[in-house]
């Protein structure tokens, strides 16, 4: 039986697959879609689930295996480091210690089984998260109001949206998870996040994330990276291609030795941001080049097609021209023939020649434009269009001339006009019995 075909992905499914694989590094598609499918498509759950599977702890969707993790303490290890409560010195804190210590174990113990019954009659609203950036945006803002404006300059963002810079940017990401209900929260943020040299050190070296975990964002983060107490940082960076958090702070911990534990972290992971940023380089530095030979073989290429529009344009311009010349040969001969076949018609056309005897008969001779000379005898009545026959029948004459006297200089008046439509007889155009008439070449007027 053939297996079912999964159902086809929508666009904003595609583009947070393809978001979830950028950020976690996982090379197999599919289990990256398994993964989003478990957690109903939300991206930032995906991504934190994932979180807590390279920090070794157990994933709500996989159970835990019958046998301890095997974890690389070369490579995975996350540098953790709590700061325990001071115990109580003298006769006079240890009295006090003893005599509160029930009042503190009934007090939590009622707490939690308040809040466990609570759980039970409606669902804990922070486990839905409906504005993430409202949750950040609305715990900076309670933040400032109860510790003023001098802190660290807050990724106003989702947590995603500050592992997505963080990876981007190849910089350190802080995570601190506040707990409004905790009795050294307080402390921390008036002794610790807000003097000038955590906030100068964190605004210098990293982004610095924070949200409440009684916001529905701060909680989901912790449910990801399982905090033990508060208050609660987290170091993240890129290492190995993943978002992995390379150290955990809990506790009260005082202002210098925050810096010290954070910048030991730091030195302890420089050599994989720096083999990242090389690796990245490297990679830029390939696109870069991939992207010059790209450009150059497209300058090239559009070269060569323009040599080849040049080309068709020259060999279309010669074929162009060689047809004309063919077409102007083909009209030239056309009008040869035409005009040999005129010639013909008007020499079959031309009356007899008188004799040389005849009283009526006028002697003509003819100068041709080549220096030719031709005579004919022509009748006293016949019309100066029969002389322009006679004379347009012959080869050696000129496809256009007029006839011209010598003495005195005039122009003959051989074919008809809207003047004159039928021309003068040879008597009439005044010529005797023998005559000397020049033939003149019109063509090239």
């Amino acid at each position: 039986m053939a297996a079912p075909e999964e159902p086809e992905l929508s666009q904003a499914q595609t583009e947070k697959l393809l978001q979830f694989q950028d950020l976690t590094g996982l090379e197999s598609m599919d289990q990256c879609r398994r993964t989003l499918e478990q957690h109903n498509w939300n991206i930032e759950a995906a991504v934190q689930d994932r979180l807590n599977e390279q920090e070794g702890v157990p994933s709500v969707f996989n159970p835990p295996p019958s046998r301890p993790l095997q974890v690389n303490t070369a490579d995975h290890r996350v540098y953790s480091y709590i700061v325990s409560r001071p115990q109580p010195r003298g006769l006079l804190g240890w009295s006090y210690y003893l005599i509160m210590l029930p009042f503190r174990f009934t007090y939590y113990t009622l707490l939690d089984i308040f809040r466990l019954a609570l759980r039970f009659i409606r669902p804990d609203p922070r486990g839905r998260v409906t504005d993430p950036v409202g949750d950040v945006v609305s715990f900076i803002h309670s933040f400032e109001e109860k510790y003023g404006q001098a802190h660290p300059v807050f990724y106003q963002g989702t947590y995603s949206q500050a592992l997505n810079d963080a990876k981007r940017e190849l910089r350190y990401l802080l995570v601190y998870l506040h707990g409004d209900d905790h009795q050294d929260t307080d402390e921390f943020c008036r002794s610790t996040l807000c003097t000038e040299e955590v906030i100068t050190f964190l605004n210098t070296r990293m982004l610095f994330w924070a949200c409440s975990t009684s916001k529905p964002e701060g909680y989901r983060v912790s449910q990801a990276l399982r905090e033990n107490t508060y208050p609660f940082l987290a170091m993240i960076m890129l290492k190995d291609r993943k978002m992995t958090v390379v150290g955990r702070l809990e506790g009260l911990i005082q202002p210098e030795d925050l810096i010290n534990q954070l910048t030991f972290i730091m030195d302890a992971n420089q050599t994989y941001l720096m083999s990242e940023r090389l690796e990245r380089e490297e990679r830029n530095q390939t696109q870069v080049l991939r992207q010059q030979q790209d450009e150059a073989y497209l300058v090239s290429l559009r070269a060569d097609q323009e040599k080849e529009r040049k080309k068709r344009e020259e060999q279309e311009q010669k074929r162009q021209e060689e047809e004309k010349v063919r077409q102007s040969a083909l009209a030239e001969e056309r009008r040869r023939r035409t005009l040999e076949e005129e010639k013909e018609r008007k020499s079959e056309c031309l009356p007899p020649e008188p004799p040389a005897d005849d009283p009526e008969s006028v002697k003509i001779v003819f100068k041709l434009p080549n220096d030719t000379r031709v005579e004919r005898r022509f009748l006293f009545g016949q019309s100066l269009t029969v002389i322009h026959d006679f004379l347009f029948s012959l080869k050696e004459t000129p496809e256009k001339f007029q006839i011209v006297t010598n003495f005195p200089r005039r122009v003959l008046p051989c074919l008809p006009t809207e003047e004159q439509p039928n021309p003068p007889t040879l008597k009439e155009a005044g010529l005797s019995r023998s005559e000397v008439l020049f033939v003149q070449d019109l063509t090239d007027d």
